[in-house]
């Protein structure tokens, strides 16, 4: 642990984790220029930083500024939203299978939209109804498991079958939409950054910095305590069932309205924390470190969407799918070998 000092200022942070956290955003921010530079008007990385920088011409502006930019920005929040969201979650629950795809919370918020495409709305609707349909699962959640005092496993089995009701509610009403929406449904639901412009970067943009200051900041010294247990916490003064309410809602929150942007992308959430501890060698939940690398993840996965055949682009989904359920395979073999499982 580094600990700087200004006056009577101090700040305590792991040199790992700043590298770690450091070093995702930097891949980020160059795999968004080889992202930007892409397509059917190619650029390369300088006239990409040109452009951005104020110096290229009125249609590189328009192609970068109005078309490329607002899809790499939606991508970098969405993966940082669902990174920080599932880091905080895995730590509430204390496993690293607590993710928000496996406790339901996803399929919650797809319940929400599938409902406004069924009764016919608007883009600004389907987005607010994905934001309720995924609170409201958090409540279900907290209501069946954390207020009669069940935790860890107990908590997962309960998200897992959550999870599977809303799966069925999900199926069931997508034979209740017309054949058009239907289709515009099962591409949302996939996870798709196809499109996406300001009008979702920006209120994804607004939650996240409202939200990361609490978690961050105002929570997680508390949650760090908290991996002593939860009668040790409470006696050095962490009001535990406090923190978990206020967690448990930022998490929901961040992860609903990241699915409200670019749909339910799976896996995410589930791997970017677990790698981040594995790449700092750090206790505890590094949530700044985690949204860099979520960031950088889903940027990637992004950049493999569009590129990995010519012609034709890909959901982002589908990427992150591929990826994620080989890695959760893997980390159910892990977690059983260990004997957590």
């Amino acid at each position: 642990m580094t600990v700087v000092r200004v006056r009577h200022w101090s700040v305590r942070f792991r040199a790992r984790a700043l590298l770690v956290g450091l070093g995702c955003a930097l891949a980020a921010l160059a795999l968004g220029v080889l992202s930007v530079g892409g397509g059917d008007y190619p650029m390369s990385p300088a006239d990409v930083l040109r452009t951005l920088t104020g110096g290229g011409t009125p249609a590189e502006d328009f192609i970068i500024g109005e078309l490329r930019l607002p899809r790499l920005v939606t991508a970098m929040l969405v993966g940082a939203a669902l990174a920080l969201g599932g880091a905080v979650l895995q730590a509430l629950v204390r496993n690293p299978l607590g993710s928000p795809d496996i406790l339901g919370v996803t399929q919650g918020a797809a319940t929400g939209a599938l409902v406004v495409v069924v009764v016919g709305g608007s883009t600004l609707a389907l987005a607010g109804a994905a934001v309720v349909g995924g609170l409201a699962t958090g409540l279900l959640l907290w209501a069946v498991a954390w207020a009669r005092g069940a935790h860890g496993h107990r908590l997962i089995l309960a998200g897992i079958g959550v999870a599977a009701i809303l799966t069925g509610v999900n199926g069931w009403l997508l034979t209740r939409a017309q054949l058009m929406d239907a289709a515009r449904a099962v591409l949302w639901l996939t996870g798709s950054l196809d499109g996406r412009g300001w009008a979702q970067a920006v209120p994804l943009a607004v939650t996240l910095a409202v939200l990361v200051p609490v978690v961050l900041f105002g929570c997680g010294p508390a949650l760090r305590m908290t991996e002593l247990g939860d009668d040790t916490s409470a006696a050095l003064g962490v009001p535990v069932r406090g923190l978990r309410t206020v967690l448990l809602v930022a998490a929901v929150l961040l992860v609903s309205v990241a699915a409200s942007a670019a749909g339910p992308v799976n896996f995410v959430a589930l791997t970017a924390p677990h790698l981040t501890r594995r790449l700092t060698r750090a206790p505890g939940p590094n949530l700044a470190a985690a949204m860099a690398l979520g960031a950088a993840m889903l940027v990637a996965a992004d950049l493999v969407a569009q590129r990995a055949f010519t012609g034709h682009q890909l959901p982002v989904g589908v990427v992150t799918g591929a990826l994620g359920g080989g890695y959760l395979v893997w980390l159910l073999a892990t977690e059983r070998k260990a004997g957590r499982l």
